[in-house]
């Protein structure tokens, strides 16, 4: 077995197989960027006894995809091989040819397998080679997009653009018409250079109402090959996966065997090895296409390893090793259920446009019954970049079935406390009461239909106010309790009397909740409406996460101070509650409303990134859906259009200029 293994990648993937290779008495080997120096896989390879090797600046082109600089990591640490986790060189053959002339193991696929599945147009070629089902379209690369525009109506709107060497969401553009066809090929095109150095792109149709469902295969160097189930990944948002789980509750088992064999067959046909995943979109009658294959393991891999029991990066290690598998296909069960949900940096109020910053606060739900897993590559105090992916961590929880593990998942987002920039945990707990979640009505186009806008306050309103009103009425009783016992005055005085409270919820159109607080000897009863709420919380002033039992049910909410009141968050919904003694709310009926000020006459940057193009000058008169500028953030291209007609007055900014958030780019008069 090897002694010392390299993770050629950074973030929570890097963490997690530094654990995994702890686990197996393997020395874990980290490489850093300027930008990373402080990040927890660093701090984790030194803490399980590893090293850790500068590889460059920031810029992951200077650092992390610098092939020389990983390869000279190993020599000098002298790692015997090196796990790439995904992204960055995990799918580059040249990556995976240098290791293999230098001596040093790929802990991966056979170069030919990664050459032929990197190219989406081959590697649908070699698909229908091998018996597999495919998505009817143009394979060969597009350039003009006039010519765009003629194949696309020969196979049919909607169709995609992808990029050949695309993933991650990244080069891909869905059209619907001639125009859309054609700023859709250049971005893609712009896309697949930037991101990775290929900009071929193809066209195929795009099947409606789908499912993005995934196969995990598992080989060996001995010719054994074997499918782990399928993951259900269809909840995403600008192609990229937002919720996981496994099992799919679309998949029948005779389509679960049908695309798992269709899977073998094409690892076979490249003779694969080690973990890879094959992705098939699946219509509304369970018909499944090929869509490509990841020759690495996938973002998703803990579900497949919450239900199937198997660590996928120990069996990759051993694999690569020259081990066999342990197990054939008659030994895979599926046991229980398991979802995943990304946190990324990004904000869902504004789109889901990405965001930096600093975690100010940053504290994990904890485990329940082993039932919750986090996998970060954060820490409080650690920073988000533009330079890297945005995703902060994953959550995975468990359950016997998807509705326990669905509960599971509430339970846990609430726990879960992020803080010091925008991040999408709010949507997630949205999402995972969302009916239509919890019926597993899905496709990929789940987001697009129920938060067209992002997620707004209308998702956000609480479903019982009532509950929300009685929670902040006690945190208000809590601190005032406490600023008697700092002022000397709780010996002073009996316990405090019964009170009566009025809650104010929301920020403009309040809503207005009168309630009866009584103390007891355990928790507090509360009367509001006529209805009784029992708490019971050992809850103190300054922790951000309020734990209590409400009516013998476990309830988390999170708190955040706002001026004389708080904003609460709890099972995706989030309001802001100022509690006053009846006696004094009437004066607080009296203050008025205050409006923002008017910002609808000028463009603002949604996030920030990288002014690439202007397509506007002053003096030009625009109408409503004009792209007007094209904003770069985390290597996606972002098009901003105008929401009105007008008439630009001033350009705040010019093409190559960094943007912060609601940095204004134009002014309209």
């Amino acid at each position: 077995m090897f002694k010392k293994i390299l993770i050629a990648n950074r973030g929570e993937i890097a963490c997690r197989v530094m654990r995994t290779a702890h686990k197996m008495g393997i020395t874990p080997v980290a490489v850093y960027s300027e930008a990373d120096a402080e990040a927890l896989h660093v701090k984790t390879a030194l803490a399980l006894g590893g090293e850790a090797v500068p590889v460059g600046p920031a810029a992951s082109s200077e650092s992390y995809l610098v092939i020389d600089r990983i390869v000279e990591a190993c020599k000098q640490t002298g790692a015997e091989a090196v796990h790439p986790g995904y992204g960055f060189l995990s799918e580059n053959k040249n990556f995976a040819l240098r290791l293999e002339k230098e001596g040093i193991a790929f802990i991966g696929p056979p170069v030919g397998a990664i050459e032929a599945m990197g190219d989406k147009i081959e590697s649908k070629k070699i698909a229908q080679a091998a018996g597999v089902n495919t998505v009817p379209g143009h394979l060969a690369a597009v350039t003009d997009p006039e010519e765009a525009v003629r194949i696309s109506k020969e196979i049919g709107y909607p169709v995609m653009l992808k990029a050949s060497a695309g993933g991650g969401g990244k080069g891909m553009r869905l059209a619907w018409n001639d125009a859309e066809a054609r700023s859709g090929l250049v971005s893609a095109m712009n896309e697949g250079r930037n991101s990775f150095g290929d900009d071929r792109v193809f066209i195929e149709k795009f099947i409606e109402e789908p499912r993005h469902i995934e196969i995990q295969v598992m080989a060996d160097g001995h010719g054994n090959c074997v499918y782990l189930g399928e993951r259900e990944c269809s909840i995403q948002r600008r192609h990229q996966k937002v919720i996981e789980e496994a099992p799919s509750p679309f998949l029948d088992e005779a389509t679960r065997k049908a695309m798992g064999e269709q899977a073998v067959a094409l690892s076979k046909q490249v003779n694969y090895r080690t973990a890879g995943t094959v992705e098939f979109i699946v219509d509304k009658n369970r018909n499944f296409y090929f869509l490509e294959m990841n020759t690495r393991l996938q973002v998703e891999h803990p579900v497949t390893e919450f239900v199937t029991g198997f660590d996928l990066v120990e069996l990759m290690i051993r694999v690569t090793n020259g081990e066999k598998l342990p197990f054939t296909q008659k030994d895979v069960t599926l046991k229980g259920w398991a979802i995943e949900a990304r946190l990324y940096a990004e904000d869902a109020e504004r789109g889901f446009l990405p965001s930096t910053g600093r975690l100010s606060r940053y504290i994990e739900p904890g485990a329940q019954d082993n039932r919750v897993r986090v996998d970060s590559g954060c820490y409080e105090g650690a920073e988000i970049s533009m330079f890297y992916d945005p995703m902060i961590s994953k959550l995975i929880v468990g359950g016997k079935d998807r509705a326990e593990a669905i509960q599971e998942m509430r339970r846990a987002i609430d726990g879960y406390h992020v803080r010091g920039l925008s991040h999408n945990m709010p949507f997630l707990a949205n999402l995972a009461k969302h009916p239509r979640f919890a019926e597993g009505q899905i496709t990929t186009n789940f987001i697009a239909e129920e938060y067209p806008d992002g997620l707004t306050e209308d998702h956000l309103k609480p479903e019982d106010p009532g509950l929300f009103a009685a929670v902040a009425a006690v945190i208000q009783d809590r601190f005032e309790a406490r600023e008697r016992r700092l002022t000397g005055q709780e010996e002073n005085r009996a316990p405090k009397l019964p009170t009566d409270y009025t809650v104010f919820l929301g920020d403009k159109d309040l809503t207005e909740v009168t309630l009866h607080l009584e103390r007891l000897t355990d928790g507090t009863r509360l009367t509001v409406d006529g209805r009784e709420i029992v708490v019971e919380s050992g809850w103190k002033p300054g922790s951000p996460i309020f734990r209590a039992s409400i009516d013998g049910a476990e309830r988390l909410f999170q708190i955040d101070r706002d001026g004389a009141g708080f904003v609460l968050s709890h099972d995706g919904a989030r309001i802001r509650a100022l509690v006053l003694e009846s006696r004094h709310a009437k004066l607080r009926r009296l203050m008025p409303y205050k409006p923002p000020p008017d910002m609808s006459k000028f463009l603002l940057s949604p996030m920030p990134g990288l002014l690439v193009r202007l397509m506007v000058q002053e003096g030009d008169t625009v109408e409503a859906g004009k792209e007007l500028a094209v904003v770069e953030a985390m290597k996606m291209e972002n098009v901003l259009r105008a929401t009105s007609g007008g008439t630009v007055l001033k350009a705040h900014a010019a093409e190559g200029d960094g943007l912060a958030v609601d940095q204004p780019i134009l002014e309209f008069e």
